[in-house]
């Protein structure tokens, strides 16, 4: 028995919709970015692109905006792609109205407006808190590692790049003095050798820079650190009349109380209150351990390819790039975003919390922060008892902070008076209200990171440079954030049809 097939005829002769606002279901995603771009001030854009003077007209920069929204939206990010996809793909062509820009065009765009596109991050939170998505009752703040464009093996020190940079020069010398008069080696673009041998110039030249800046950064970090010791030792301030420990000593010792500690604790178990002083002898190896690290004399290498990218440690490796920040509220709305060199998180919390309230009031939102969670990552004293928005900090690894509640029990009511700020920290967090709001991280923070990386693919940054970071890090969340609202109720920011 023969079965029927729906065959179709691919001569076959169509007509298509007169209107391209046809083209596309209705309530599709390309047609709410259109909408929605409309809503943002994109006058930072016209200042970029004059309309009078000779020349070819440039692109609307709405449109160009919008096909970038849509592209990383879509986990799209390649110029070459998007121009391919200008010329194939019916979302594409309905916002692009049939129009194809260049790659090279499109890679401009992105590049000669980093300032404009940071603005409409802004533009965008605008358009969540008027769809409702923008509370600030609980903010959790969490970072992670995306990769620059830039291999990890192309770090150099500064002798290498010192010697890098004198070869090029005298061979750039010896070019000259074969040329006619006049006619100098790097005054000219027509070669394509000569015009990358500059740009490697000027890239080994930035990275000398790096170099020599944290070169001056650590000797200054190390005379404080003498004169630090100096002063101790001449106020007499010494440890049973010795002289203060070297960081090596500093660790050993610290080995030793918490290999001390956890024998007391064990011959003791019915006593509950060795299992802090274990915990305590646990954070003073830790900081012990850091503290001889961070003595150790390491050599200084900045990578030759993106000077301003840094040598990062993930779950997984190492990788060469930025640690991009993000404060996201309960609708995992992400409210701010920081792209930093600093691979520590310690630092950050602080200016996130002031960021956040920075972009929360330039959008409007009267709203006050709540409550900041934040993990150990973020943990310091001076972090927990600055003054600003309510805070949770965890004070050591999730794992351990789960194991320690299990051993220790649960608390209640306020922390007790007098006891340190890790101990208060602590004992909110094993209540009840404390555990409760710190798991929240799990589905609000922590799933930003996972969509815009497994999800969408952004990985690594298609340009170089911390100021490029910061600008593509603005379009990433602002994608996100747009796809929020798209997905919740796009009607409540769209203008009624």
């Amino acid at each position: 028995m023969a079965y029927g097939y729906m065959r179709g005829d691919r001569e076959q002769l169509f007509l298509l919709p007169p209107s391209m606002l046809d083209w596309l279901e209705e309530g599709h995603l390309a047609y709410f970015l259109i909408d929605a771009v409309g809503l943002l001030d994109t006058s930072a854009f016209d200042d970029q692109h004059p309309t009078e003077g000779a020349g070819r007209p440039a692109y609307d920069p709405e449109m160009m905006l919008t096909a970038l929204l849509y592209a990383y939206a879509t986990g799209m990010r390649s110029s070459r792609a998007i121009e391919a996809a200008c010329r194939s793909d019916l979302a594409f062509r309905v916002i692009c109205v049939n129009l194809v820009p260049h790659f090279t065009t499109i890679a401009r765009f992105r590049a000669e407006n980093e300032a404009a596109i940071k603005a409409v991050f802004v533009e965008v939170v605008k358009i969540c808190h008027r769809a409702g998505l923008a509370s600030l009752g609980q903010i959790a703040i969490d970072s992670t590692k995306i990769g620059s464009d830039a291999a990890l093996d192309q770090n150099r020190d500064g002798a290498w790049i010192r010697a890098e940079i004198d070869k090029i020069l005298a061979e750039a010398a010896r070019a000259d003095a074969t040329e006619e008069a006049g006619a100098k080696l790097f005054d000219t673009l027509v070669d394509e050798p000569l015009r990358r041998r500059r740009d490697r110039l000027a890239r080994l030249q930035a990275a000398l820079s790096e170099v020599e800046a944290e070169e001056a950064a650590a000797r200054a970090a190390e005379a404080a650190r003498s004169e630090r010791a100096t002063e101790e030792a001449a106020s007499g301030r010494k440890l049973r009349g010795r002289k203060p420990k070297d960081p090596g000593a500093a660790l050993a010792r610290a080995q030793a109380d918490l290999a001390a500690t956890k024998v007391k604790a064990a011959r003791c178990p019915e006593r509950p209150d060795l299992l802090a002083e274990v915990h305590q002898a646990t954070e003073c190896l830790e900081e012990a351990e850091r503290a001889a690290a961070a003595a150790v004399p390491t050599k200084i290498v900045v990578n030759i390819t993106d000077p301003e990218s840094r040598i990062m440690k993930t779950q997984t490796g190492w990788v060469q790039g930025y640690n991009v920040q993000a404060s996201v509220n309960a609708d995992q709305v992400v409210i701010a975003y920081a792209a930093t060199q600093d691979h520590n998180d310690v630092g950050q919390l602080l200016p996130m919390v002031e960021a956040t309230e920075e972009v929360a009031e330039s959008a409007g939102i009267d709203e006050q922060i709540g409550l900041v969670t934040a993990d150990a990552g973020y943990w310091s004293e001076d972090n927990a008892m600055a003054m600003g928005p309510d805070r949770l900090i965890a004070t050591t690894k999730d794992w351990k902070q789960r194991k320690a509640a299990r051993e220790m029990g649960a608390t209640t009511g306020p922390p007790p008076e007098g006891g340190s700020p890790l101990e208060q920290m602590e004992h909110r967090l094993r209540t009840p209200e404390g555990a409760a709001s710190y798991a929240t991280r799990s589905h609000t923070v922590e799933p930003v990171f996972g969509d815009t990386k497994e999800n969408r693919g952004f990985r690594r940054f298609m340009r170089r440079g911390l100021s490029a970071a910061e600008s593509e890090t603005a379009l990433i969340f602002a994608a996100h954030n747009l796809l929020k609202v798209f997905h919740h109720n796009p009607s409540a920011v769209l203008p009624a049809t």
